[in-house]
This record gives structure tokens, sequence and C-alpha cells, in this order.
């Protein structure tokens, strides 16, 4: 059976599977439109916050950028775990305890305001809105490729699919959607990361290959690697282009990002117990640990598997795969030497950009080079969010592997999706609607809101996945940095000190928005020409720079706080019965 039927059996029979658990688990009331009614247990809701967690940018483009940039990529893997220690020593069980809905919630009850309340909805809109970018455009490429069509085509299927479990069962359906969504792309992502570790080293087992020695060389995956990179021009393979400072500044931005993401946070919501939140960080960690502690080997194999089969050779005798990516553009050849060769190398094969004329869609057709080619030898273009989804047709795996890795690319992508829009439609119709301007709706009229509020939150993810600001980690990295300069210094705040205030809360998180959203807006849309670490603040790169926004909202909060009336008895009673046990 060719690849082809393959990937739309596995990914018809997957989509069947969501629809079914979405009807099995239609929300019946608000609390079970929110959080499931509190009534998942641990290893169900880690194996969902695993599945939630593990968006496109961790299936599709995580081993993709470990690939190109090798050693820098590893603040990626500690940022985006280590985040998961601090959320369940310092935030999960607490929040949980507290017992509402969702992160405005919190925000609002603990400092009393009603004002700080619409603050973190704007932010959270903002983080969500951002981070949902990057599932859309990774649902638009796995679609465009194995499904054989448009872009823009694939974005919509995918909303499709999304507004039928996620407006319809809400966090029930979502939670249980997602644990399905795990098994899938956990089992997509390990096999053919299994099949290539053995081919390229022997070893079944690719965490160990990574460090093995390649089959019949005396030389390991990294070592070849580096050498292979050297010889080509590009920078070592275990070196870094990133400065300490940078480094350390996107790992503790990731770190304190994941703490603060709202579609995360919420899934402690949902557990029976405070200390069901502890054992669902516990084991959602745990799952998120398999596949984070293979992304590694896979991006090697694949970088080392990808110039193993395009440098040096003819563009006549090339692959299949690599005319198949080409049509929707992700990949590109440009003869700069007219000897009909392939030569990859470092530098940006040309100085424009490619546009396609065919079809309406501007999709499939003939390719076209805008501007004049770069100075550089390098005459190979290729889109690091497609390493993963080709990998297994580089390597020459079975069919059903390709099409399964197709069917985990979409899970990946679309359980991220339904988390987030979940938590739009909430802060919308919950905190904003109910709890702010109409007090007095029905429960029945709030699920109708949430509902309406979640299926308009599709169709602007879906264009905002048809007009992508940049690479799928990338994106989801800038929304950590606005995660951790907005939201999660009130949280903690709010959790771990009385003397915190209203206005103090609501000033730091106006400013550590404002001040890491212009920094981004700043670097990567007005002027990504001094996209640069000389012209960034003491080198800390857009990426990175939601640290610097979280220092600033908590030195803000907490000196306004100083010289502002503090919080009356009952915030200091609320925050006791957060911390101290029953």
């Amino acid at each position: 059976m060719s690849s082809q039927t393959l990937t739309y059996l596995f990914v018809t029979l997957s989509f069947v599977l969501y629809a079914a658990i979405a009807i099995w688990s239609r929300a019946g009331n608000t609390k079970d439109f929110y959080v499931a009614n509190s009534g998942v247990g641990p290893v169900a809701n880690g194996m969902a916050t695993a599945a939630d967690w593990m968006s496109a940018a961790s299936f599709i483009s995580l081993a993709g950028i470990i690939a190109f940039m090798g050693y820098s990529s590893s603040v990626y893997l500690i940022g985006w775990t280590g985040g998961y220690v601090i959320l369940a020593l310092m935030l999960a069980p607490y929040l949980r305890k507290f017992g509402k809905f969702t992160v405005p919630d919190f925000i609002a009850t603990r400092y009393y305001s009603k004002k700080a309340r619409m603050v973190a909805v704007i932010a959270l809109i903002i983080v969500s809105f951002t981070y949902i970018a990057g599932q859309m455009r990774g649902v638009g490429i796995v679609f465009s490729h194995f499904l054989e069509v448009p872009i823009n085509t694939g974005i919509l299927i995918g909303m499709t699919i999304v507004f039928i479990y996620a407006v319809l069962g809400g966090m029930k359906g979502i939670t249980y959607t997602q644990v399905a969504q795990y098994c899938i792309m956990i089992f997509a992502y390990l096999v053919p990361a299994i099949y290539i570790s053995m081919m390229v080293t022997g070893s079944p087992i690719p965490q160990i290959g990574l460090g093995a020695t390649v089959i019949g060389s005396e030389d390991s995956v990294l070592e070849r690697l580096d050498s292979v990179l050297s010889d080509l021009g590009f920078q070592e393979y275990t070196a870094t282009v990133r400065s300490k400072i940078d480094m350390a500044a996107i790992t503790m931005a990731l770190m304190l990002g994941t703490a603060g993401l709202p579609h995360v946070i919420v899934r402690f919501f949902t557990v029976p117990k405070v200390s069901d939140a502890r054992k669902s960080a516990a084991y959602a960690l745990l799952f998120i640990a398999i596949l984070y502690t293979t992304a590694p080997a896979v991006g090697a194999f694949a970088r080392l598997n990808f110039i193993d089969t395009v440098h040096n050779t003819p563009y006549k005798d090339a692959p299949n795969w690599i005319k198949q990516w080409e049509e929707v553009g992700l990949i590109a050849w440009v003869d700069k030497n007219n000897d009909g060769v392939m030569n990859y190398g470092p530098g940006k094969p040309f100085e424009g950009k490619l546009e396609f004329k065919g079809d309406d869609e501007g999709v499939l057709g003939e390719r076209i080079v805008l501007n004049d080619v770069s100075s550089n030898q390098n005459e190979i273009y290729v889109d690091r969010d497609i390493m993963v989804l080709a990998n297994p047709a580089i390597a020459g795996l079975p069919n059903w592997v390709i099409a399964l890795v197709a069917a985990g690319g979409l899970a990946a992508a679309l359980s991220t999706a339904a988390g987030l829009l979940l938590v739009i439609s909430s802060a919308i119709s919950h905190d904003l609607i109910r709890e702010t301007f109409a007090a007095k709706i029905s429960d029945r009229t709030e699920l109708l809101l949430a509902r309406i509020a979640a299926a308009t939150a599709i169709c602007i993810a879906g264009y905002l996945g048809i007009n992508p600001p940049g690479f799928v980690a990338e994106v989801v990295a800038l929304a950590f940095g606005l995660a951790a300069s907005s939201l999660f210094p009130p949280i903690v705040l709010g959790i771990f000190t009385k003397r915190i205030n209203d206005l103090g809360a609501i000033t730091g998180m106006v400013i550590g928005l404002l001040t890491t959203s212009t920094y981004i807006f700043y670097y990567k849309f007005l002027n990504p020409n001094l996209n640069i670490q000389e012209n960034w603040f003491f080198g800390i790169s857009p990426e990175g720079f939601g640290i610097v926004g979280a220092l600033i909202n908590l030195l803000a909060a907490i000196l306004v706080s100083m010289v502002t009336k503090p919080p009356n008895q009952n915030i200091h009673k609320l925050v006791d019965n957060i911390r101290l046990p029953n």
C-alpha cells in the first residue's frame, strides 16, 4: 500500500477517534467545559498534559532546531522541561487548592480586583494567540505535504477537527482526546527514531545511539557531524553560536514561561485532589521526557542523513521526497553554477523569497526566486520545520512509518491548539463576560458563550496559521517570553507573599508585558536586520528577553506595593488557606 493511501487511512482513523471521544464526553455544564468537572485521574491528566505540552513545536520543530543549531538548541530542552519542576513545586498544588476555573480567576480573587482580572485576560489572550500561531502552521505543514493539499486548505481541515472536539467536548472532551493523541504522537516519534538509530549505529535505543559509533566508521555520531559540517564550512555541531548570557536568558525565560502558561496551569484544575496535582506534574514530566530525551538523537540523525542524501547529488537523481517538499516551498534548489548538482553549505541560497505560480492558493505550480541569488555557494534551502516529517523518507523507512509520523504530527499540533482555544474561550466567557460585565447570566448561557468564543478563536487561529510570523519553535519561544514577563510573577507573588497588592500586580503585569512585547516587536518585525547580538540589550535575544520582562514585573510589583496600601486581612487569610495544609 502506498504511503499516500496509508497516510489518508491513519489520519482519517485518528480523526474519527477524536470525534468519537468528543461525542462520548460531551460537556453538559460549565464545570465540565472548563475543568472536566475536576474528575480526571493523575495518570490520565499527566498524559493529557504531556500531549497539551508536546505541541507542534516539540514534535515537528524541536528536532529540526536541534538538527540545524546543535548545542545551542539545548536551551529549549532544558528550559521547557525545567519549567515543569517549577510548576510542580511552586504553582500546581496551590492553584488546585485554590479551586477556581482560570488563571485570571486566581489573579482577580487574590488581588481583589476586576482591573487585575482584565489585565490578566489581555495577557492570556496575547500569549495564547502567539502560541497558537505556531500550532496552526504545524497543521498546515503536515497537511500540505502528506495529504497533498494546499497549506491553507490543510489549516481549514485542522480548524474543523478542533472545532468538533473542543467546542463540543470542552475540557472534558479535550482531556480524553489528548490521552489518545499522546499515545499516537509518542508512538509516531519513537518508531522512526528506533529504526534510524539502528540503521546509523546499530543501537535500538536512540539516546544511546546519539553517542554510539556510526556503522562503517570509527567516529561517533557527534564526531561525524562535527567533521562533516566543518568540511562544508558550517560551525561544528557541538559548538554554540549563542553567548552564555543569551543561553541563560532563553533557558530561564522558557522555564518561567512554562510555569506561567495558562493552558498548562489549567490542567491542574481538572484533578480531584491537591495531591493529584503534584502527581499529575510528575507523570507529565515523565511522559514528556520520553520525547525530549529522544529529540537530540532524532535531530542529529536527520542532519547527518540530510547531508549524505543531498550534498553533491545530481538533481536529476534526487530522491522523491525532495521534489515533494519542493512543491510546497519548504525545500528549494537554485543551480548557481549550472552544473546540475546540488551543493549544500552555509548561507542563504538566495536573497529574496520563493513564490509559486500555479493555483489560486499560491502553493503548487512553478517555483520562482524573487530578487537576485546571494553570493555564497549554498544552493539548498530547507525549512527546519520539516526535518521530523521528512526524516522517515530521508532514511528510506517503510511507508507505514511515514504515514504514522503524519498522524503523530497532526495529533501534536491539534492537541495544543485545542487546549489554547479552550483557555481563550474560558477567559472571554467566564472572566470577561460572567465575572466582569454580566454576572447574572445563567450557567447555560455561559456555556453557549464559551462555545461561541471558542469558535471565534478558532477562526483567528486559522488566520495566524495562514500568516505565521516565523518557524514553529521560534514563535512558541516568544509566547513563553510573554508568559514569563506577564503572568508568572503575579501568580508566584500571589501565592508566596501577602504584601503584594492589586496596584503592584497590575503595574507589574502591564510594564512586564509592554516591555517584552515592544522588544520582540522591534527586533523581530520592525528592525529584523538589527536582530544580532551586538544590538541586543546585554546580548539577550528576543527569545530570551522574557526573563528581563519578568524581573521588571517583579520589581515594579514589589516597589508599587511597598508605597501603597497593603492588602486587607481577608487576602492574608486567603494566602494562608492556599499555602497551609488543612
